[in-house]
């Protein structure tokens, strides 16, 4: 009767400690799922396409020459087992054969994204077409936004004069000095963090987020006319739109000049 008493009392704790643990290991992917700052490897599909293919075999990792990327254990508050890099501590350096996509055995890590074709037809990889993330400057922090000289992160850019540019403005502080300060273009800026990396205030001023989160998104009924793509959608615009804030008949001289007062 006591031996069957302590195989219930022994059974049960099992069954405690596994309800335990799948609560913890619940929990900890419950909160990685929900964690949205993350950065992945170059050629990576949008987040939710990504956790869809990616196997966690850990390949990329393997094969960064560098040690950048990291697979995601339990309490990193990532999806378990999945790649990603922290800029400021290891950046992605923009290695020209990509060996961490190369190796991705399911297309998580998608070539043609990373692909540009030369005048021949020829496939050519191209790692400055990554868009890992998205670099943005806190100006309250940054000493080039001080006034004080301090180009680092624009030197450290690989793609330097088009995804960092300096920007000389007018001093209205002293009234005889320029700001020279950092200014990050998003068509260009691959995310790779080199720019964090080399940072030198004491918690960077400039620091990758991803795309997504980085970028605002502007209402699909304006359009630049001076972008010949954003203006193609005004080919699929019903003839009987009606716009909602008729053009004005007045000459611009009258309008500015008329008296609302």
């Amino acid at each position: 009767m006591i031996e069957r008493r302590h195989v219930l009392i022994n059974t049960l704790r099992g069954f405690g400690l596994a309800a335990v643990g799948g609560a913890l290991w619940g929990g900890f992917v419950h909160r990685a799922k929900a964690a949205p700052l993350i950065l992945r490897p170059p050629g990576a599909l949008p987040e939710k396409a990504f956790l869809a293919k990616c196997i966690k075999c850990g390949i990329c990792v393997e094969d960064c020459p560098f040690d950048a990327l990291m697979l995601a254990k339990p309490g990193d508050q990532r999806p378990i087992g999945t790649p990603y890099f922290i800029p400021r501590k290891k950046p992605c350096y923009m290695c020209k054969d990509i060996p961490c996509m190369q190796g991705c055995p399911t297309g998580a890590l998608e070539k043609a994204l990373l692909t540009n074709s030369d005048q021949y037809g020829n496939e050519m990889l191209n790692i400055n077409r990554a868009k890992m993330g998205l670099a943005v400057i806190d100006r309250e922090t940054c000493i080039a936004y001080w006034g004080m000289q301090c180009d680092v992160c624009y030197r450290a850019c690989p793609l330097i004069d088009k995804a960092i540019e300096v920007e000389f403005t007018r001093n209205e502080r002293t009234g005889k000095h320029a700001y020279l300060a950092p200014v990050v273009k998003s068509e260009y800026c691959t995310g790779c963090g080199l720019c964090e990396h080399a940072c030198i205030t004491e918690k960077a001023s400039i620091f990758v987020l991803p795309r997504e989160i980085a970028k605002g998104r502007s209402n699909t009924r304006y359009l630049r006319g001076w972008d010949k793509e954003d203006e193609k959608r005004l080919e699929d615009v019903p003839k009987e739109t009606i716009t909602k804030t008729p053009k004005s008949e007045q000459s611009p001289t009258d309008y500015l000049n008329q008296d609302n007062f």
